[in-house]
């Protein structure tokens, strides 16, 4: 199927290459993560969040590469959803797409209330109340946008990505001089705790969270259908992404604990307030607070853009399978976009933004995104040595490596988890039921 032919009613349209797939994924990865989770994890472990950055991106790469490979091979919407009905089993390719759901709708609410709280720093607007109505507005506001179809999204996304690049790169040049100046004394001591076993438990914590703020590599996955020559596009694209926003991590991450200490950031999060914002003020150059602000809120925009996107897409393949209400598979003929799932998806992440809490919402997507990677690179585990791209020994690291993060979360994000899991599969077997009585 190629570019603007005609679709079936339950087909999408391949409208992406390469670049607009890259920046898909770094339309989901540079936002919530850099200007809000760093902020987050610097409060729990420390100086040493710089490291936890690094660890993240390790582990993001075991499971972008697994990722890649399984695209390249069933290129289709609904990413390990998908491949875990292929080469797993009905009931853990249902496991994941539950999970993604689940993850991805708490991280698109925090994008949602991390985007409120930069905006409203931007107006200089001291009224923490109106955080949820604006994360609510701007989830709203994205669905409509996302309804017009996907090649408009593509030329909104790559605009807000070039507008967070700029301001990124503006807060780094800025922060330079007090790194060099200040920086030694503000990144001991390395750790929060200065007693071993809680150290590094707090700092697996913040490699657990900060490993969410790179897994927007899985939009493009999660576009099999809509990407040009997808076995050579989404392996690019996949490594591409994760390449540049690592390295912009780890030098933003870096710089906004050199320059300002982690008490600064997480304070911010503490107060509902921008962190990285916060650190650019601090640093008294005239126009990088504001340019700050500005990247902040586009980057938080092409966020909930892009994750509403790919969630809508998971919801549009399981709807295909008749794991969700069948109306979810529904394409408009006129845009080729599964109108019914976007609003679905949109009902769901604007009711999770009332929590109003971006820590509890980014807390429970690390757990919930790290099982659905656990079962990305078990899916990988069973690909054949002609449907392989890369050593097999790369998804076995990277499912050793996400249940090793998965439960070093608080205790009590892992049980909702695994409750949600369970009351997940729950519902899988009574739409089993159902769809089996319609048929007779």
């Amino acid at each position: 199927m190629t570019s603007g032919s005609s679709s079936g009613p339950n087909e999408l349209r391949r409208d992406v290459g390469l670049f607009g797939a890259m920046m898909m994924g770094l339309g989901s990865i540079v936002g919530t993560g850099v200007f809000v989770s760093i902020g987050i994890a610097a409060g729990i472990t420390g100086p040493s969040v710089v490291f936890a950055i690094v660890v993240a991106a390790l582990v993001a790469t075991f499971n972008g590469l697994s990722s890649a490979q399984l695209a390249a091979q069933h290129p289709v919407s609904g990413g390990t959803y998908e491949y875990g009905y292929r080469w797993l089993s009905p009931s853990l390719g249902f496991a994941a797409g539950w999970m993604f759901l689940c993850a991805k709708s708490a991280s698109a609410a925090t994008a949602a209330l991390g985007f409120a709280g930069y905006a409203l720093q931007l107006f200089h607007v001291e009224r923490t109340e109106w955080n949820v109505p604006l994360a609510f507005g701007a989830v709203v506001v994205i669905s409509l946008l996302l309804l017009g179809g996907i090649r408009r999204s593509n030329w909104a996304n790559i605009a807000i990505v070039s507008t967070t690049l700029i301001s990124l790169a503006a807060f780094v040049l800025a922060g330079l001089p007090t790194v060099f100046r200040e920086g030694a004394s503000r990144m001991t001591p390395l750790f929060a705790s200065s007693e071993a076993p809680t150290a590094m438990r707090q700092f697996l914590e913040a490699c657990a969270l900060m490993f969410v703020a790179y897994t927007g590599y899985g939009r493009i996955a999660t576009l099999g259908e809509e990407v040009h020559d997808p076995r050579r596009t989404i392996p690019r694209a996949i490594i591409l992404t994760l390449a540049v926003s690592s390295l912009l991590y780890v030098v933003v991450g870096g710089v906004a604990v050199a320059a300002s200490g982690t008490e600064l950031l997480s304070g911010a999060v503490s107060q509902q307030a921008a962190p990285l914002q916060l650190v650019a003020d601090s640093l008294n150059v005239p126009l990088v607070g504001t340019l700050v602000s500005i990247g902040a809120v586009t980057a938080m925009l092409g966020v909930l853009l892009n994750l509403i996107l790919g969630l809508s897409r998971v919801v549009f393949a399981m709807g295909r399978r008749g794991d969700l209400p069948s109306a979810a598979a529904n394409v408009s003929s006129t845009n080729a976009t599964p109108t019914v799932a976007v609003v679905l998806v949109a009902i769901g992440v604007s009711g999770l933004t009332l929590i109003g809490d971006v820590k509890t919402t980014w807390s429970f997507s690390a757990f919930t995104v790290l099982v659905y990677y656990a079962l990305t690179n078990l899916s990988a585990t069973r690909l054949t040595k002609e449907e392989r791209l890369f050593s097999p020994v790369i998804p076995w690291l990277g499912l050793l490596s996400c249940l090793g993060l998965a439960f070093w979360v608080q205790p009590k994000i892992w049980l909702i988890g695994l409750t949600l899991l369970i009351i997940g599969w729950a519902f899988q077997t009574l739409m089993r039921m159902l769809n089996a009585r319609n048929v007779r």
